[in-house]
């Protein structure tokens, strides 16, 4: 039964997290704002514009249509092993974001009395679930 239930849980719990976020991600909501304009000012600051153009104006869409698409892929047993591999990568990106740039681990929201580690928690834990999935179907990405 565990051997059933298992990839479920693992799918379910970071499918459950990209979908969360979906409407912050496409109605601009402040808190999303306030995400990607950090980030694409720190491209800027890195002399990188279009990058900077591009998170400030288009990343949370991009961003939030491709986790839909792993968030869907993920629900999909025969597909669960790509929402999986598309997760990992959106997830380690967010990680990274946390670590590398002024967001910080616990980002400090305007308007918000204390900073809020929430998020990186959701992305690390969400991560471990599509990271385990990944490694639970290798040999389906190799094809045997």
């Amino acid at each position: 039964m565990l051997k059933k239930a298992l990839p479920w849980v693992l799918a379910i719990v970071p499918a459950i997290v990209f979908l969360q976020t979906l409407p912050f991600k496409f109605t601009g909501h402040p808190m999303t704002q306030h995400i990607f304009s950090t980030i694409g000012d720190w491209f800027s600051s890195l002399g990188l514009a279009p990058l900077d153009t591009f998170f400030t104006h288009a990343g949370a869409y991009v961003i939030g249509a491709f986790e839909a698409l792993a968030a869907i892929a993920l629900l999909i047993p025969s597909r669960r092993h790509y929402g999986a591999l598309l997760g990992t990568a959106l997830l380690a990106g967010a990680i990274f974001f946390h670590i590398a740039t002024p967001l910080g681990i616990a980002v400090q929201f305007p308007g918000e009395d204390a900073p809020d580690s929430s998020l990186f928690l959701l992305a690390v834990a969400a991560f471990a679930c599509c990271l385990t999935l990944v490694l639970m179907n290798v040999r389906r990405f190799r094809g045997e």
